[in-house]
């Protein structure tokens, strides 16, 4: 695939709804296409179809939404290799630029001026052995990790991850997210405190002000 178009699924203005971010005004570039199936996937619509667009008209399209904030997401953006020079040419714009990867592809030629978020796959997800682990050498503290958990023993596998690679020294923030509808959040706030895990436990605040069905939001 060349570098300079990529497969869109959809460009739109809304609120980050996860990240340390969580909140504020951002626009979203959500590309086509992802190599992992994790059994609590939330946008397997954007598993195939899409619009193919230039580089140069997916970089205005963002830009023209007029946020100073802008994710690159998917699907998998790092399937496409025209993400990383439009993630370089969103930077140089002034933008503040966020990619969200499932943790399974090499982002050690991401532009260091992205906040890379790296979502490691727990075993409940059906992916955990995809991981990447060779990443975790290459996060700095621009970036945030995020595993999500569908239950006790996705918690416990993350929980001994985080202590033994010492992760929340070595990003901006770890972020537990549980699977919507399938782990109650108040579980997992109880297990963090007991543990006195230094993490960010996150809801998708998208879903829970639209609903979990609702797309281009």
């Amino acid at each position: 695939m060349p570098s300079d178009t990529l497969v869109i699924h959809e460009i739109y203005r809304s609120i980050q709804g996860e990240t340390s971010f969580a909140g504020r005004p951002c626009t979203l570039v959500r590309l086509t296409g992802c190599n992992l199936r994790c059994r609590w996937c939330d946008t397997p619509q954007a598993f195939t179809g899409g619009t193919r667009m230039t580089r140069a008209v997916v970089r205005e399209r963002a830009i023209a939404l007029g946020t100073e904030l802008i994710l690159l997401t998917g699907g998998e953006p790092l399937l496409q290799p025209g993400t990383l020079p439009l993630m370089a040419e969103l930077c140089d714009a002034g933008k503040t630029v966020l990619i969200e990867t499932s943790g399974e592809r090499d982002i050690a030629a991401v532009d260091p001026r992205v906040h890379r978020i790296v979502d490691l796959k727990a075993p409940g997800s059906g992916e955990c052995a995809r991981n990447r682990y060779e990443n975790l050498a290459l996060l700095g503290m621009r970036d945030e990790l995020k595993f999500v958990l569908a239950d006790r023993a996705d918690y416990e596998w993350a929980r001994e991850l985080i202590r033994r690679e010492d992760l929340t020294t070595r990003v901006q923030s770890v972020l537990l997210s549980p699977v919507h509808d399938e782990l109650d959040p108040r579980e997992l706030v109880a297990w963090t405190l007991d543990d006195a895990l230094a993490v960010r436990v996150q809801l998708q605040l998208h879903k829970l002000i639209w609903g979990k069905h609702v797309q281009g939001v």
